[in-house]
């Protein structure tokens, strides 16, 4: 049986004091869903949900968006702070503490992403709740943990309540609402440190909100 988590502050500073950045989090490439499902949009305003130490947001701010990136753990934005400072794009990016079962932002943006998060609160349930923060003819990008038997995600199995199905998430966007543009299911391998090999199962949705 997998270990329960609950998701909160203090696992999510205790995982980044200890160093658990989790595959490619943490490092300077982001996923690499993010530059090919924002390749053909325009710059404008973008949430990073659950940014951790900030690869996708500084990634996003060097192409010309304006990023607000939020995450629980302080232990994370303080890398991250750093990390777009030496990038040259602090400027771009405005970071914020906060449990996005509760912060909500004070508008809507061009772009909502979200790479792996799992808040405290069921994860489609998060996901619903962090698309109703696009803008009018903006953009939701999911990519989350696949559910399936035998899936690695992070060197382990991830927990069942941190991984979804892409059926569940196309199900919760309504289609008077959402044009869903990418709903596929990938597998990769990255290197984690010390060379080792491990296979991720991702899910990735990308849809427009319809104006």
């Amino acid at each position: 049986m997998s270990e329960q988590h609950d998701f909160d502050r203090a696992y999510w500073e205790r995982r980044w004091q200890e160093g658990h950045h989790g595959g490619a989090v943490g490092t300077s490439d982001p996923h690499p869903y993010l530059a090919e499902e924002t390749s053909g949009l325009t710059p404008g305003t973008a949430l990073d949900a659950g940014c951790g130490t900030g690869t996708e947001a500084i990634w996003l701010a060097s192409h010309g968006w304006q990023v607000t990136a939020v995450d629980i753990a302080s232990a994370a934005l303080a890398v991250a702070a750093e990390r777009a400072t030496a990038s040259g794009v602090s400027e771009r990016v405005r970071w914020v503490e906060a449990d996005l079962t509760a912060w909500a932002p004070e508008a809507r943006f061009d772009l909502v992403a979200t790479h792996y998060a799992h808040p405290a609160m069921p994860q489609l349930a998060f996901y619903d709740r962090i698309s109703t923060w696009v803008a009018p003819g903006g953009t939701l990008l999911i990519v989350g943990h696949l559910h399936a038997p035998g899936a690695t995600g992070h060197g382990h199995h991830p927990p069942a309540e941190a991984s979804v199905t892409l059926a569940d998430i196309i199900a919760g966007l309504d289609s008077t609402t959402w044009e869903i543009l990418t709903a596929e299911e990938h597998h990769r391998t990255v290197t984690g440190p010390g060379g080792q090999e491990k296979t991720l199962h991702d899910v990735v949705v990308r849809a427009t909100r319809r104006s």
